[in-house]
C-alpha cells in the first residue's frame, strides 16, 4: 500500500503570511499519525507559523517555492514548545524535506556583548530523543537562536541543506548534535553567526559515530566545534572534505565539564580568517583546550586525535594545550599549510573562550601570546609531518616568528617541519620552545 500523502490546503492553510497556518499544519500531521504515518505535503505559499510538532512516521515536504515563517510572538508559543518552532519528541522516522524553506525572521544583527538583547528568541528546529531522523535539501534561513537541535537522537542523516543565518547574530548556531549517536552530515552549506557544526554533550549521554564530510562553512565563532558543553564522552567523530571560509574559528575542541574527546580525525579541510576579526576574539584557525568551568569542575582529556591535510591562510596563530594534570595524548598533525600574509599583534591574545567559565589561569594568555603560527603545550606522544609555515617577506621583516613552538611535551617526533622564509635560525628557529 502506498503511504498516505496529504496537502495542508485541504486543511485550511492559506498561505498569505498572515494568517496562522499552524493549527492547518498540525491538524494534517496529526491526522496522518493517526493513520500509522504518511507525508504531509507543503505547497508554494508563504505560511505563517506558530510551533509545529511533527511525530513518528512523519515527512514534512515543503515544495518549491513554500515557506513557513517562524511566528517571533511569545504568545503564539505555549509553555509546552518552550519557544520551537517545529520540533519532534521521542519519535522515529520523521523526515523533513524538499525545496522549500523554514524562515526563522531574525535577519538582522545581535552583536556579543550587546547590552541589550530581546527577552524572548526562539528556536528553528528540535528533535528530542528521535530515531531514523533525516532533513535532507531544504534551506533554513535566518534563525533567531539555534537551527538545528538534536538532542539525544540516533541514527540522523542530514543531507544537502542550506542554513543562512546573520553572521553576526549571536547564538545562531547551524546544526547541534547533542548527546548523539549514528550522526550524518554531508553537502551542507551553512553561514552561521554563531558556531557551525558544534557537537555538544548537555547531559551525561555520549555523542558517537559522527561523519562530517563535504560541507562549505562561514561562522562568526567557530565552524567545526566539540564542546563547550562536554558532560560526557565525544568519540569517534570524522570530519572531511570541508571548507571554512571568514570565519573566526576553524576547527575547536573545547572540553570544560570533565568529558573525554577521543578518536577524532579532521582531514582535508581548507580554513580562511575573517578580514575585520578582532585579536581580543582569540581568533585560531586550529584551537584545543582543557580546562575546568568552575573549580569544583572535574578535568577532561583529549587524545587519539589526528588532522590531515589541512590548508590554512590566516594571520591568527593556532593554539593547542592540555593542563599540568591532563595533557593531550597522541595527537598527530600531518600535511598541514599555514600561509600569513598580514601581520597581527600577539601581544594581547587570549585563548578562544567558548563558553561561560568561572575560573581562569596563566594558561589564558600565556601560550597564546608565543611567538609562532603553531603553539603546543602540555601534549604527549605529538607527531608532526610535513607542516609548512610560509610567512610573507613583508610579515617576517616586521616581526619575526616561529613555525612552532613547543612547551611541556614529551615523546615528539619532527618531520618536514619547515618555515619560509628559511632565515637563520639566530634570528628566529623554526621550531622553539621549552618542550
Amino acid at each position: 500500500m502506498k503511504p498516505s500523502i496529504v496537502n495542508i490546503k485541504d486543511f485550511g492553510a492559506i498561505g498569505n503570511r498572515i494568517a496562522n497556518d499552524a493549527p492547518a499544519i498540525q491538524a494534517a500531521i496529526d491526522h496522518l499519525a493517526a493513520q500509522g504515518g504518511g507525508t504531509v505535503l507543503v505547497p508554494p505559499g508563504e505560511y505563517l507559523c506558530g510551533p509545529i510538532r511533527l511525530k513518528s512516521h512523519i515527512t514534512l515536504h515543503l515544495t518549491a517555492g513554500a515557506t513557513l515563517y517562524a511566528s517571533r510572538r511569545r504568545e503564539d508559543y505555549d509553555a509546552q514548545s518552550k519557544g520551537v518552532f517545529l520540533a519532534a519528541d521521542d519519535a522515529e522516522n520523521v523526515t523533513v524535506e524538499g525545496a522549500g524553506a523554514l524562515h526563522g525572521q531574525a535577519p538582522e544583527e545581535l552583536l556579543r556583548g550587546a547590552k541589550q538583547r530581546p527577552d524572548f528568541r526562539t528556536r528553528l528546529v528540535l528533535f528530542t530523543n528521535c530515531r531514523n531522523v533525516q532533513v535532507r535539501n531544504i534551506r533554513m534561513l535566518y534563525s533567531d537562536s539555534w537551527t538545528l537541535h538534536l538532542k539525544r537522537c540516533s541514527d540522523v542523516v542530514i543531507d544537502g541543506i542550506t542554513i543562512f543565518n546573520n553572521i553576526d547574530r549571536i547564538n545562531s548556531d547551524g546544526i547541534d548534535p547533542d548527546s548523539c549517536r549514528n550522526v550524518r552530515i554531508s553537502n551542507c552549506h551553512i553561514v552561521a553567526g554563531d558556531d557551525c557544526i558544534v557537537l555538544k554533550c548537555t547531559t551525561a549521554h555520549p555523542c558517537e559515530n559522527v561523519v562530517v564530510t563535504n560541507c562549505t562553512l562561514e561562522s562568526g565563532a567557530t565552524a567545526i566545534k566539540l564542546g563547550t558543553e562536554s558532560h560526557a564522552a565525544f568519540r569517534d567523530v570524522h570530519y572531511s572534505n570541508c571548507t571554512i571560509d571568514r570565519s573566526s574559528g576553524g576547527i575547536g575542541l573545547f572540553v570544560k565539564d570533565g568529558a573525554c574527546m577521543e578518536r577524532l580525525t579532521f582531514s582535508n579541510i581548507s580554513i580562511t580568517d575573517r578580514e575585520n576579526e578582532s585579536v581580543a576574539s582569540g581568533a585560531a584557525p586550529i584551537f584545543m583546550d582543557i580546562e575546568r568551568r568552575h573549580a569544583d569542575s572535574p578535568l577532561g582529556h583529549i587524545r587519539d586525535v589526528v588532522l590531515n591535510g589541512i590548508q590554512i591562510h590566516s594571520r591568527f596563530p593556532s593554539l593547542i594545550q592540555g593542563t599540568p594534570e591532563s595533557h593531550i595524548e597522541n595527537l598527530t598533525i600531518r600535511d598541514l599549510s599555514h600561509r600569513v600574509e598580514q601581520w597581527q599583534d600577539f601581544s594581547q591574545r587570549k585563548k578562544r573562550g567558548g563558553g561561560v567559565r568561572t575560573t581562569s589561569d596563566e594558561r589564558d594568555t600565556l601560550f597564546a601570546r608565543q611567538p609562532a603560527y603553531l603553539t603546543l603545550a602540555y601534549v604527549n606522544d605529538l607527531t608532526l609531518d610535513n607542516v609548512r609555515i610560509d610567512i610573507t617577506p613583508e610579515v617576517y621583516a616586521r616581526e619575526p616568528r616561529a613555525a612552532v613552538s613547543l612547551h611541556h611535551t614529551r615523546n615528539i617526533c619532527l618531520h618536514r617541519v619547515r618555515r619560509i622564509p628559511d632565515t637563520s635560525e639566530e634570528l628566529m628557529p623554526a621550531v622553539r620552545g621549552d618542550c
